[in-house]
């Protein structure tokens, strides 16, 4: 990378930051759509301090994600789910990586769509899959047919997404890339919103 590459990157990470005041950043999708390795490289590029959602519920319930929909429940899990991003949103300066149901909850949705800029990474089926294959830690995912879970996940969960200010493509390149993508359009939305 040459020297105006690498400058034009810095510049439009601070025209970003700038025009974002302190405003949260969300990123929604479905589980393994990058949201947090993404989250992780965009909030170093912004100066900002990243947070996964799923792992502040962890924090404030005390059990894994598996555990409380295994005692607990889905319902419990999204109520704890909007409560913790209700406070986390209050803080300014983040980079907030949610869970893959988080933005499906309508009222969870309505939070962050007033308080922060959304942004969806959208990935393909096969991608998702592949990712998600590489851990045994989705609850969601634990039935005789995953992919047809994951499939059927997508089916209903794609139309709310599209509700997110912004749309990037999470597909098969270094994070840092998908990163770069989510910056240049943050820009381009940020500018016609100062419009």
């Amino acid at each position: 990378m040459n020297k105006t590459d690498g400058g034009s990157r810095q510049g439009r990470a601070r025209a970003v930051a700038a025009r974002l005041g302190g405003r949260p950043l969300v990123l929604v999708g479905m589980m393994g759509a990058g949201k947090t390795t993404v989250g992780r490289r965009l909030a170093n590029r912004l100066g900002r301090q990243f947070i996964d959602s799923d792992e502040e519920i962890e924090r404030a319930a005390q059990m894994t994600i598996p555990e409380i929909f295994e005692q607990r429940g889905e319902g419990e899990f999204r109520a704890g789910e909007m409560r913790v991003i209700a406070r986390l949103l209050k803080e300014s300066d983040i980079v907030l990586a949610t869970g893959g149901g988080a933005f499906v909850n309508p009222d969870t949705r309505a939070l962050v769509k007033s308080e922060a800029v959304s942004i969806w990474l959208k990935a393909d089926l096969d991608v998702l899959f592949e990712r998600v294959s590489r851990r045994s830690n989705r609850p969601l995912l634990k039935t005789a047919d995953p992919r047809g879970t994951l499939e059927k996940l997508i089916a209903d969960r794609y139309p709310l997404y599209e509700q997110a200010d912004i749309t990037v493509i999470s597909r098969d390149v270094p994070q840092d890339n998908v990163a770069g993508d989510v910056i240049v359009a943050l820009l381009e939305h940020l500018k016609t919103q100062k419009a």
